[in-house]
């Protein structure tokens, strides 16, 4: 990965770039080749709660639920996006009770980088793999507020000052800017362990190229949340921030087609 590409999604900044206020995705919707397929085999839950079973897949997401479910929905979110932190805590719930424990549809989360924390972030919730990416990224986005808030707090020069740092430490700048390490040990994430995932430059390289994909992938990419059903991307029209889980649901449904599949 060039170290350009992670110098222009620090020149984002901290703004609201790339994250809606008004809806979840827009645009024209477009057929990909995008699987999401699990990087290693997938064993069926003894218990038949799908919701226990988190693979990470090969287009660098972590997957909930069942992989060969007749519907498999992909999440496109922000850590630092406020519209994404409210439909993990009023939306995916319901999906997750709804949809996924039955292995009706699996549920696939990617990290969108929109600034440098993003990247801090992100690197946080999936430090310690698949056992969890998903327990953290709940945690992490309950918490937004709150860390954000010492981001928002933050001398200017110290945010500016990402810009200019080397690739390589941008994310424990910007996990320090946080304080992302402290919050991750008081969550089981030792300060050592978490220290390695921020320096990992191999997970920073895929963050970055997840997110420079989604152009090409979904031309009608407008911002975050954006959802991906079966490979097309989610037009999910002009609707307010409230209407966008009633109407993914109800594309759910027409994918499932009334048939349900273990």
């Amino acid at each position: 990965m060039k170290q350009i590409s992670i110098v222009a999604i620090v020149a984002i900044g901290l703004s609201g770039a790339a994250c809606n206020a008004k809806q979840g995705a827009s645009g024209n919707s477009s057929a990909t080749a995008d699987s999401g397929k699990p990087v290693h085999a997938v064993a069926p839950p003894k218990n038949g709660d799908w919701t226990t079973v988190v693979t990470a897949t090969d287009a660098g997401g972590f997957m909930m639920g069942n992989p060969n479910a007749k519907v498999h929905l992909v999440e496109y979110g922000s850590m630092t996006c406020p519209h994404c932190q409210r439909f993990e805590e009023n939306s995916v719930p319901q999906l997750e009770a709804k949809y996924v424990k039955t292995g009706q549809v699996s549920y696939e989360f990617r990290n969108y980088l929109r600034n440098a924390i993003d990247l801090g972030v992100a690197l946080i919730a999936q430090c310690n793999g698949e056992k969890s990416f998903f327990p953290l990224t709940k945690a992490l986005y309950h918490d937004q507020p709150t860390w954000f808030a010492k981001v928002q707090a933050a001398p200017q020069d110290q945010l500016q000052a990402l810009e200019s740092l080397p690739p390589g430490q941008i994310a424990p700048a910007a996990a320090k800017l946080a304080d992302l390490q402290n919050w991750a040990a008081m969550r089981g994430v030792a300060p050592a362990k978490s220290a390695q995932c921020l320096a990992d430059q191999k997970a920073t390289d895929r963050l970055v190229q997840v997110t420079s994909d989604v152009a090409t992938q979904y031309p009608g990419f407008q911002g975050t949340p954006s959802f991906v059903i079966n490979g097309t991307l989610v037009d999910l029209g002009p609707v307010t921030e409230e209407q966008v889980w009633p109407t993914l649901e109800s594309k759910i449904k027409a994918a499932l087609g009334g048939g349900e599949r273990g």
